[in-house]
């Protein structure tokens, strides 16, 4: 992992346990999900949230106002929005993506669950998910969240990644080992 990636996951951690904790005491850890769910939604689908927490242009009280307006409109809880805008006070508001991984994966330990991250060449249907989510249980022993997105430059079949294991069943992955190995006979 590069410095600034790992400087970003352990900041990130720092508030994502903190957060945690606060959430679990108050047991509203599933107020917490709530919100970690509609802050991924607006990193996905808002350039402009995305320059705010990353751009160096905004001064901490800018992110700090921004985030205090933006919080009621989205719907996230006053804890929440209130860890953010300190991580405004702070600078520290770049590490936000990293944050609600570290909250998605605390959030789903704590539920028993473990989260699995599927990449595939088209969306998945609900059947497909629950089929998926079914195969991957009785490999782990644990019940399984499927977060899937889409990348079409798969062609076809799947990439799986649970905790540290990763399986590739894309077509992609396919051709290429093909090319390898026909570089290896010529």
């Amino acid at each position: 992992m590069s410095e600034p990636a790992s400087i970003s996951s352990g900041i990130a951690a720092r508030y994502a346990t903190a957060l945690f904790e606060i959430a679990k005491d108050a047991n509203a850890v599933a107020a917490l999900e709530g919100d970690v769910d509609k802050i991924d939604a607006v990193l996905k689908d808002s350039a402009d949230f995305r320059d705010l927490i990353a751009s160096p242009i905004y001064s901490r009280d800018e992110q700090s106002y921004a985030i205090a307006a933006i919080a009621p409109r989205i719907g996230i809880g006053l804890m929440t929005s209130n860890t953010m805008r300190l991580m405004a006070t702070n600078r520290r508001l770049f590490a936000l993506p990293q944050l609600i991984a570290q909250l998605r994966a605390q959030i789903a330990e704590h539920k028993g669950e473990i989260s699995a991250d599927v990449v595939s060449a088209r969306p998945l249907s609900d059947a497909q998910k629950a089929s998926l989510a079914a195969a991957l249980k009785a490999n782990v022993g644990k019940d399984v969240k499927i977060n899937a997105t889409v990348d079409e430059r798969l062609i076809g079949g799947l990439v799986v990644k649970l905790g540290s294991k990763m399986i590739d069943t894309s077509i992609r992955a396919r051709l290429s080992a093909f090319q390898n190995t026909m570089k290896e006979v010529g």
